[in-house]
């Protein structure tokens, strides 16, 4: 019998909590990762509320330096950690099949002088469309549609770009490149980048509306990932029968894979929480595991190096945190984690090797306090032991000390 009849698990996407003991081997735009701390430096510099998550013990996890304006719970509802990632990257992928239980020991490839010539060929030959040339490097998804979006509707060429991540996206105006168009392209691109010297973790669709000078993108986003290499927590859980929901961008991540329940794309935030209730509350919902991401915190703010959007998105999420705890059920156990860093004031606009925060609540606790500093993967242990199904690749679970 598990001790949680059912898991929560969501992730604040890019919100870590001070630089990994390895972070100066990472660097963003050449400066190392040694000084990032995004809730550190978002709570600094233009102040932190998040009362909710602070009940839990967020204020009361380890650090240097406390959280500026998050303060230390004497007696908090739930319990806390930080937690270290063992794989070799810092990008989306490798965080979220680390929290299942996969080591990554060779990192996706990335494209910092963006993509070689014959990839870029290969695509116009597929699509009939030239790219453009100039866009394919590192960019911001807002500034690349804000330079080419322009040209792109004069000519129809295809605006293609990379990031710090290992990921390929080609931005398209929906009125000039049908999404079905869109779509195909990315799937091509999708089969020639499976394998070194272009092993990619994710071919990113970017549509996107409007006129210049004000373009929007819009949610008909799409992610074609690869599979990951060895089986996750996930797809222990499905094989053993037990009910697996993914909201957000989870089931692209895992391209499906141990995915029984998909709760489709959020809009927003807002829209993932209200995805996330509305599985939560489902007569359908006996029993088993839901896996959330809510990705506005990294998309709209980190990579953006915006802090005051970032806090307030932060706060919002706080501000609904009363809303998913209301709708457990006594042997509910909600986590709230994060995936890796994006400091908002830091050099660059990439991803940052950062601690990430661990909260855990449930109806059904007695105590309350500190867990020890773990790693990614204890996430996926935990899961693993409360639902009697063996664990992946690596992990220890704490399982014993949420009482």
């Amino acid at each position: 019998m598990s001790k949680f009849n059912r898991m929560h698990l969501v992730v604040l996407d890019s919100v870590g909590i001070g630089a990994a003991p390895d972070a100066n081997d990472f660097v963003n735009a050449g400066v190392p990762d040694g000084a990032s701390d995004t809730l550190g430096h978002i709570s600094k510099s233009v102040g932190l509320n998040v009362p909710n998550m602070a009940k839990l013990g967020l204020g009361n996890i380890p650090r240097e330096t406390p959280l500026k304006t998050v303060p230390t719970e004497s007696n908090p509802t739930g319990y806390a950690t930080k937690l270290q990632e063992v794989s070799l990257g810092k990008d989306t992928m490798t965080g979220h099949w680390e929290i299942m239980g996969l080591n990554i020991t060779e990192p996706f490839d990335t494209f910092w002088n963006g993509f070689p010539e014959e990839i870029l060929t290969k695509i116009e030959e597929f699509s009939g469309r030239k790219v453009i040339r100039e866009a394919n490097k590192p960019y911001s998804g807002t500034a690349v549609i804000e330079d080419f979006g322009p040209r792109q509707m004069e000519t129809g060429e295809l605006i293609i770009y990379t990031s710090a991540d290992p990921v390929l996206q080609i931005a398209a105006h929906e009125d000039v490149i049908p999404l079905d168009e869109l779509y195909r392209i990315c799937e091509y691109a999708r089969s020639i980048t499976l394998e070194r010297p272009a092993l990619l973790g994710r071919i990113i669709a970017r549509p996107y509306v409007g006129e210049p000078g004000n373009f929007t993108r819009t949610s008909n986003r799409r992610d074609l990932a690869v599979s990951p290499f060895a089986p996750t927590v996930l797809d222990k859980l499905n094989e053993a029968g037990i009910d697996t929901y993914a909201v957000g961008k989870i089931n692209d991540i895992f391209n499906g894979a141990g995915i029984n329940h998909d709760m489709g794309h959020n809009k927003s935030n807002s829209h993932g929480i209200d995805n996330l209730i509305k599985a939560m509350t489902s007569e359908d919902f006996k029993h088993g595991f839901s896996f959330t991401n809510l990705v506005d915190f990294d998309a709209l703010y980190g990579h953006r190096r915006d802090p005051h959007g970032y806090r307030d998105c932060l706060h919002e999420f706080d501000q609904r945190l009363p809303e998913i705890i209301a709708a457990m059920r006594e042997d509910d156990l909600l986590m709230i984690t994060a995936d890796h860093g994006n400091d908002p004031t830091y050099a660059g606009t990439d991803h940052t090797r950062e601690y990430i925060p661990f909260l855990a609540y449930s109806p059904s606790f007695k105590g309350n306090g500190l867990i020890p500093v773990g790693y990614f993967s204890d996430i996926s242990a935990t899961i693993a032991e409360n639902f009697g199904v063996d664990k992946a690749m690596i992990g220890e679970s704490f399982l014993d000390k949420l009482v």
